[in-house]
């Protein structure tokens, strides 16, 4: 069959335990068949298997940068260290199938890093991976492949932001029935509307860019913490008359200092091996971002529905599609979006739980984060991305806003007629008047304010202008400008 492929008869029995049944193939790379709202996004090559691995060979030649800057390991070594920590020249599904022996990653890399710096420079490979240890290592690019997609992140953001503040001042008067509880409750604008998802995505800019510029630190604290190889290998190393610069304190201090500058990280207070707020903090702003971009979605994808009609996803060949039903064209980027919504807040719970890691170093709380960073990163990734699609394409249907809102027949608006008729019946009067008037209407097919002009009790209170005027949606909508004014004022980022 092309391409390997067998049919198989869904009515035959299973094949006996002694038929050999081939697996798939050990190779086949995650391409993110599962998950297309990251499919084929940038933040999917941001944070892939190749980049991570040269995450973590950035560490290394970074670390051995910084050691150089102190005099503790030759220029000479550093420079032969950084030209050979390019991810191609290393195995990468050899690197994978190693780690099973050693339960992460970056002993077999440190292995094969060694080897390819022997090629190149011999002296130079006795100073790979001076003094640390693997958790210095993965925890470093782990924050550089997160600080490399929250950039990303950001950049798609701050897109998605223009394109809803240029919906909301469009639209700041496009009237809208605002729904609860799955009804309609009050006229709103869809400005105003459009400046609630501005608000959310800009506190999600906000919360990443926190976390972005401030919260992914380098790791440096050596097997348990106290940076002990790094010191050792110091006094070793380090060149005649340097006792300064090799008291411990003042060493760890620099050390970091000169690391962090060479990756761009920030620099931790203390190591950070078992203490895992950087990644309850990332976590929590992930999920917040996921959270923020799902509402959006859910809105579209509420308000796209066909007997709603109010807004429609922008379309391109084939674009939602189904598989069935040729007159469809589902609202699939809000639908990746939301899928992403739902999946990112348990991965975040779950990498928030890691937190709970026990002695200087843990062995599996720490192995657990690794998969649910990278997920985490891909989602939020891709949804960010969509995101940018969906709200720079978005048709906007004022026409099925109005008419939609007139559904109610001037009902929409009955919390205004009674705040206007009780001071002048009694809030109780004018809630039953209002109840009948309404029921009357409905049952009728008239407008309400016709209704309530032949209602003896407004006799010479109110005329019939004065209640058409009453009855119109347009002139019930509250702050609604003002605060959709207020929104579209970019204003700088709060701090705690």
């Amino acid at each position: 069959m092309p391409g390997g492929l067998r049919l198989v008869d869904p009515a035959a029995p299973p094949p006996a335990a002694d038929v050999e049944v081939g697996p798939a193939p050990a190779t086949a790379p995650d391409a993110g068949l599962l998950s297309p709202v990251r499919a084929g996004t940038p933040v999917e090559a941001a944070t892939g298997d190749p980049a991570w691995l040269q995450a973590m060979l950035d560490a290394e030649a970074a670390l051995a940068r910084a050691q150089a800057r102190l005099g503790t390991l030759p220029w000479q070594a550093a420079d032969a260290i950084t030209d050979a920590a390019r991810a191609e020249r290393l195995d990468l599904r050899e690197l994978a199938v190693a780690a099973r022996e050693t339960a992460n990653p970056v002993v077999g890399l440190v292995r094969a890093l060694t080897a390819v710096v022997a090629a190149d420079s011999p002296e130079a490979a006795e100073y790979v991976h001076r003094g640390s240890t693997s958790q210095d290592i993965f925890d470093t690019g782990a924050m550089l492949v997160a600080h490399r997609a929250l950039t990303l992140v950001r950049e798609d953001l701050t897109r998605t932001a223009t394109a809803l503040a240029a919906l909301a001042g469009e639209h700041r008067d496009t009237l809208i029935a605002g729904r609860t509880m799955a009804l309609h409750a009050v006229p709103t604008t869809f400005g105003l509307k459009a400046a609630g998802w501005l608000q959310l995505v800009r506190e999600a800019r906000e919360r990443l860019t926190r976390v972005h510029e401030e919260g992914l630190p380098v790791s440096l604290g050596g097997a348990a913490g106290t940076l002990a190889g790094y010191v050792e290998y110091a006094g070793l190393d380090g060149p005649e008359g340097s006792e300064d610069v090799l008291d411990p304190g003042v060493f760890h201090d620099r050390l970091v200092a000169a690391y962090a500058a060479e990756t761009g990280l920030a620099r931790p207070a203390l190591p950070w091996h078992s203490l895992r707020t950087p990644l309850a903090d990332l976590a929590a702003a992930l999920a917040f971002t996921a959270g923020a971009l799902g509402k959006i979605a859910v809105d579209v994808q509420g308000m796209a529905r066909t007997e709603v009609g109010e807004l429609a996803e922008p379309g391109g060949a084939g674009r939602g599609s189904s598989s069935a039903m040729p007159h469809k064209r589902n609202p699939v980027l809000s639908t990746l979006i939301r899928s992403a919504a739902l999946q990112v807040p348990a991965l975040a719970g779950a990498l928030t739980a890691c937190l709970v890691s026990e002695d200087e170093r843990s062995a599996g709380a720490w192995h657990a984060e690794w998969l649910l960073l990278r997920e985490c990163l891909r989602l939020v990734g891709g949804a960010s991305h969509t995101a940018v699609e969906l709200a720079e394409g978005l048709e906007v249907r004022s026409e099925r806003m109005r008419a939609n809102l007139d559904l109610t027949g001037s009902g929409v608006v009955s919390e205004r007629i009674v705040a206007v008729l009780a001071p002048r019946l009694g809030k109780a009067a004018a809630r039953t008047l209002l109840d009948e008037a309404t029921a009357t209407a409905g049952a009728e097919g008239r407008p309400l304010a016709d209704v309530l002009a032949e209602a003896p009790e407004l006799a010479g209170v109110l005329g019939p202008a004065a209640l058409a005027g009453l009855c119109d949606p347009a002139g019930y909508t509250g702050a609604a400008r003002a605060l959709v004014e207020r929104a579209l004022v970019e204003r700088a980022p709060k701090r705690p």
